[in-house]
This record gives structure tokens, sequence and C-alpha cells, in this order.
């Protein structure tokens, strides 16, 4: 069964944000090096993302939901939010994972709206500014 995929806004995550059991999966390129991020969130370029999946299941795991973006959640985002469903459907792994999402004007709606960027190199991100 294919999963669904769900749209979240910038404010709602922010309220959902300090919960332990939600991933933040940045698939922008090399822009996230120089934008800066969101605060916690884990980097998984698009550019070798298929590659990159069995990766994002270990990180993720003790999470139930993650939350996708690209710079604007329009192409990159999307794309990867379904390829990561995808595979989960086809390879039945027990992860957990019970929530998809993208969010809504990703990363450049995030910092428009104000909302908190971090702007560390460390990877993974250690959530300072």
């Amino acid at each position: 069964m294919a999963r669904s995929i769900t749209y979240i806004t910038a404010a709602q995550l922010l309220a959902l944000n300090r919960r332990p059991n939600i991933a933040i999966v940045d698939v922008r390129d090399d822009e996230r090096s120089y934008d800066g991020h969101i605060s916690g969130s884990l980097h998984f370029a698009s550019d070798t993302f298929l590659d990159k999946i069995p990766s994002l299941v270990e990180a993720a795991k003790g999470k139930d939901t993650l939350v996708f973006h690209c710079a604007l959640s329009q192409v990159r985002g999307p794309r990867c939010a379904r390829r990561f469903a995808d595979y989960l459907s086809e390879t039945k792994e027990a992860v957990g994972i019970k929530n998809i999402m993208v969010l809504e004007r990703g990363f450049n709606g995030w910092e428009a709206s104000g909302r908190p960027v971090c702007r560390c190199n460390q990877v993974p991100c250690k959530g300072e500014s």
C-alpha cells in the first residue's frame, strides 16, 4: 500500500519540532552550506538521495514523523518524500515511521517567516546557531 504524503506549515512544524519523535530532512544540495538550515535537521542531498535512503532509515530510528524540505518544497522535497515513502512500501521494513510530510514553502518560506535558522557546519547539526 502506498503511503500518503501530507504538507505541514512552518508554524505547525515549529510547534511540533520539540517533540523527540520528529526528524526534519533537508534535501537541498550545496545551498545548505551557505544558506543555513533548520536547527537539528538531517541532511540528505537530493542528488544522492536514492543511494542514501538506507542511511536515512538508520538516522531516523525512533522517529515516527519525517518532514522533508528543499528550498521551496516544490520539486526536490516532495520528490524525495515520495521516493522515501515508496522505499518503505517496497521493503516493508518495520521502521515505525507513520507520517511522511513536506514543509510548505520549504526552507526559504521557513526563513522568510522569521523562523530560527542554524548556521553551524556540524553534521549532524547539533542545533546551535
